[in-house]
């Protein structure tokens, strides 16, 4: 359940839920099937519901009147696609380093500081072609872990003179498909090639991560009307200083 409350809550405020699913049992030396891959994807899973629940009239509106915005966000799933059908295994096994996660959650939280600089003037239906690709080739970029999907996607946005809601309100329709396409195609490696599995900690996991993935999409939209992301650029750079004192006083 912690681990689900995590991964809801990190999925969509830009801080990295993959830095936390990697440092939380790092930091408290948990290991077990709370420690898998398949276990992350019961999370992944949750946040996924959660996402539709919070977009699904907005993706009815997408398919049946928004044709164009609807193809922007197709086109810039594709760079995210190739990179997790191609790396993620790699990312896995070579990429889950805590001095790497730690290294880039202070160099997304720099960007982000510096597109809060940038005149923003646009709303969704303003999202031209090339904004929305050079959103979607940011976006892969959340292949290493503590860059953050919804960080670097909406500092880009903000960058592509995007407004800060508009901007998150693109990154959360852009990830849908990431999400269940990572989902997909982990769930039958990771259900099936193993043994047996305890199937009520997964639903807990994917539950917790469900409803706490509702309240972080709710809370982000609403704070970024008013509020700039230093806050959570702050978090970013103090959790780094905590892994790498973790990681010194481990040595």
């Amino acid at each position: 359940m912690i681990l689900g409350i995590v991964q809801g809550i990190t999925e969509f405020l830009p801080v990295s839920s993959t830095a936390h699913l990697i440092l939380m049992p790092w930091f408290f030396n948990w290991s077990g099937e709370v420690d898998t891959l398949t276990f992350d994807v019961a999370l992944h899973g949750g946040t996924l519901l959660s996402l539709l629940f919070c977009f699904w009239k907005d993706w009815i509106d997408l398919i049946a009147k928004k044709q164009r915005l609807f193809g922007l966000i197709v086109l810039a799933s594709i760079p995210a696609g190739f990179a997790g059908f191609f790396l993620n295994d790699f990312a896995e096994q070579a990429l889950r380093s805590p001095l790497l996660i730690s290294l880039m959650l202070v160099v997304v939280g720099i960007v982000m500081l510096m597109a809060e600089k940038a005149t923003t003037s646009k709303g969704l239906d303003g999202i031209q072609l090339n904004d929305a690709l050079v959103i979607g080739i940011a976006q892969s970029l959340a292949i290493l872990p503590g860059v953050s999907r919804s960080g670097i996607t909406i500092a880009t946005g903000l960058f592509r003179g995007v407004g800060r809601e508009a901007s998150a309100r693109f990154s959360f329709l852009l990830s849908t498909p990431i999400i269940a396409g990572a989902t997909a195609l982990h769930f039958k490696k990771a259900f099936f090639d193993h043994g047996a599995h305890d199937y009520q900690l997964f639903a807990a996991g994917l539950l917790s991560s469900f409803i706490t993935g509702i309240i972080a999409i709710k809370f982000l939209l609403a704070f970024l009307k008013k509020h700039p992301l230093n806050l959570f650029v702050y978090y970013r750079f103090a959790l780094a200083v905590v892994i790498i004192a973790g990681i010194w006083l481990r040595r």
